[in-house]
């Protein structure tokens, strides 16, 4: 009402006074969760995604190096360069599909938790011991999504199928050696460990 007769027009002419709402909510203010919902999946789509060029960029890297005859004749000259490109230029269909999956599961699991956030209060022990199994299922869920996804990938470097097709090749290859991957897996996670005390070690001494 008053700001025709202010002096605001007169110290910034392109100024304008827009009404925005009487009461009520606009459709801003309705579907706020939901967009923040959406801000929330994009972020874990995105971030997945970016994980995913980075495993293929190296899976394509190291078997650039692993399956050449002749060493280093039959090698790029930039392995990880080429491997780069290729995960760009032919897979991302495929890094983009296996993210959406897992994006998908993690954006469940945030709405589990959130409900079991708003359901503290409540008395209800069957929902809060359904929810608790929901989040325990998704939480494995996740965690073989992570696991099939990265070898998938790792397939998809390798041979250059798509992501189903590299997903169910690598589901088998596991399953058909599955006491080699899970000693595998002890022993690489034992390295990693004793690779993590030898940094934390090293830079301790340094600093004394």
């Amino acid at each position: 009402q008053t700001f025709n007769t202010s002096n605001v027009t007169k110290q910034c002419p392109d100024a304008q006074c827009l009404f925005a709402f009487y009461g009520g909510e606009t459709a801003y203010h309705k579907y706020l969760i939901i967009l923040q919902f959406f801000n929330l999946f994009m972020f874990f789509w995105l971030a997945n995604f970016c994980i995913a060029l980075g495993q293929v960029t190296l899976a394509g890297a190291f078997a650039s190096y692993y399956w050449a005859f002749k060493k280093p004749e039959d090698m790029p000259a930039f392995p990880l360069f080429s491997a780069f490109s290729r995960a760009l230029r032919y897979h991302t269909g495929s890094l983009a599909f296996g993210s959406l999956i897992l994006a998908i599961v993690q954006v469940i699991r945030v709405i589990l938790e959130y409900l079991d956030h708003r359901l503290k209060a409540a008395e209800n022990k069957l929902a809060k011991f359904l929810l608790g199994c929901l989040k325990c299922c998704f939480w494995c869920l996740e965690k073989f999504l992570k696991f099939l996804n990265r070898n998938a990938y790792i397939m998809i470097a390798i041979y250059g199928t798509n992501f189903c097709t590299s997903a169910r090749n690598a589901f088998f290859l596991l399953m058909r050696n599955i006491i080699r991957v899970a000693v595998l897996d002890k022993v690489t996670d034992f390295l990693f460990f004793l690779g993590k005390l030898l940094i934390v070690g090293s830079v301790g001494e340094c600093w004394g």
